[in-house]
């Protein structure tokens, strides 16, 4: 079924990184991608528990759409596979590790773990445990910075909201909703539908009437857009003019990136609903590869300077791991804390 429909075309050639936007792409993928692979050999060696959802092969996206934003006075709302959205909007990698620990150092202050990243530092909105929990949230955040704006006077409030989700949630009820009321009141959000042909256990194309997601943003005279999610070129220049439209008042968009990840559904997933051929056909379109090749063929950068980046990359998610490691555990006399809002 993989290969019913092809991947947008996309002219890269035609967009000019300067080296500083290219190398801040690859770091950050770079940084997705090996956090994730850390978080894999943490989990098997008994260092995590629960359900731990890996973003390997997504990267693109998430470095894509979060790295067009603001750091600050915009939000990230994200799903269960959340490590890596936290990780582009900015969370410490030692915080995020901790969090995974279950330790008090984390970002949730170990109470949320592997599906519930929060940092209002950082504009995080939340991960999600429940498919399509975090659209009414997200969608909530962007009016709220609507309303400061119109209804409050507040001038500076301009704040756009990225929402991602997967497939299988732009079959639930929340998505239609939350899309309407967004394209009603021009609300400054983009819905970024990771999709990577699998919910779960159930193929994309199984599961919904109309396989091609971005078109259902007609049906609320919204603007959807089809993007290769293996190329992070392409989803950053689609992104950009998302984000370009949502800050001038002209309301919402629907992206639909292509992508794939490159493990189970979890790390408890073995793996064996996928046929080989098919992640074949994903895995040689590696977007962390493709983007090295585009600096290296751009001449923004060389291959040393390449691999100087994972190597720092590397060294610092080894230090976020004995950050974690050396972090206390939530004192139980704190059981009840962080239920209600405190002063």
């Amino acid at each position: 079924m993989f290969s019913e429909r092809t991947l947008p075309e996309f002219n890269t050639s035609a967009i000019t990184l300067t080296k500083e936007e290219a190398l801040i792409l690859y770091e950050d993928m770079i940084l997705g991608r090996l956090f994730e692979d850390k978080c894999a050999e943490m989990y098997y060696r008994g260092k995590m528990f629960g359900f731990v959802h890996l973003y390997n092969g997504q990267e693109a996206v998430s470095s894509g759409v979060i790295k067009a934003l603001r750091p600050q006075g915009d939000y990230v709302c994200s799903t269960y596979r959340d490590h890596v959205h936290a990780l582009s909007a900015g969370v410490p990698a030692n915080q995020v590790m901790a969090e995974l620990f279950g330790k008090e150092t984390g970002c949730s202050k170990g109470r949320g773990g592997s599906m519930h990243m929060f940092s209002a530092e950082h504009g995080l909105l939340g991960g999600y445990a429940f498919v399509a929990e975090g659209i009414p949230v997200a969608t909530g955040a962007a009016f709220a910075s609507k309303y400061r704006r119109e209804a409050m006077g507040n001038v500076d409030s301009d704040g756009v909201t990225a929402c991602f989700f997967g497939d299988g949630a732009s079959n639930n009820g929340q998505f239609f909703e939350c899309l309407n009321m967004a394209a009603l009141w021009k609300l400054p959000i983009i819905y970024v539908v990771e999709n990577n042909k699998w919910a779960i256990g159930m193929s994309h194309y199984r599961a919904t009437s109309q396989p091609e997601i971005y078109k259902k943003a007609s049906v609320f005279n919204m603007e959807g857009v089809e993007v290769d999610g293996m190329d992070v070129v392409a989803v950053n220049a689609v992104a950009k003019e998302a984000v370009a439209r949502a800050r001038a008042g002209e309301g919402p968009t629907l992206i639909e990136a292509l992508t794939y990840r490159f493990r189970g559904h979890s790390l408890a997933d073995p793996d064996e609903m996928r046929a080989a051929p098919e992640k074949e056909f994903w895995g040689k379109r590696d977007p962390i590869k493709k983007f090295s090749s585009y600096i290296l063929d751009k001449e923004l950068a060389g291959a040393d300077e390449l691999a100087d980046i994972e190597q720092k990359v590397q060294k610092l998610i080894n230090e976020a791991v004995e950050f974690a490691q050396d972090s206390p555990e939530p004192d139980p006399k704190d059981l009840y804390r962080y239920i209600f809002a405190q002063d």
